[in-house]
């Protein structure tokens, strides 16, 4: 996984936990995604260096910058809309749906993307 696919995660999982919590601390996300705090801690760094996130105060809450929001809206709708798709057209289980939707997120070109979200506006489940 490159840092791209694996920052993609982080900030999505930032944006679900903001929504969900309120609070985002970098323990929250290793405890999320199962990564130790000496990644999390290299990840967050990393995408504090390029923009996406803040570390607030002497609690070093995590916040998304607007370019981290954009960057998090777009990941979650893929991650939402494919996890939709693979659970309505191919009939898989929830689970798998949800983890091959987590690794497809990534790769999937933008016109396949927009023609899987055309395809569920078109057909929406019942």
């Amino acid at each position: 996984m490159s840092m791209f696919e694996s920052g993609e995660d982080y900030i999505e999982t930032i944006y679900r936990l903001k929504k969900k919590n309120g609070v985002v601390y970098s323990i929250d996300v290793a405890r999320e995604l199962g990564y130790s705090r000496a990644s999390v801690s290299r990840a967050v760094g990393l995408l504090k260096d390029d923009g996406f996130i803040t570390m607030e105060g002497q609690s070093k809450e995590l916040n998304l910058t607007e370019k981290g929001k954009k960057k998090a809206a777009e990941v979650y709708d893929r991650h939402k809309t494919l996890t939709s798709f693979l659970q309505q057209v191919a009939g898989v289980s929830p689970k798998v749906a949800e983890t091959d939707a987590c690794r497809i997120e990534h790769i999937i070109s933008p016109s396949t993307f927009k023609g899987i979200k055309k395809y569920m506006k078109e057909n929406p489940s019942g």
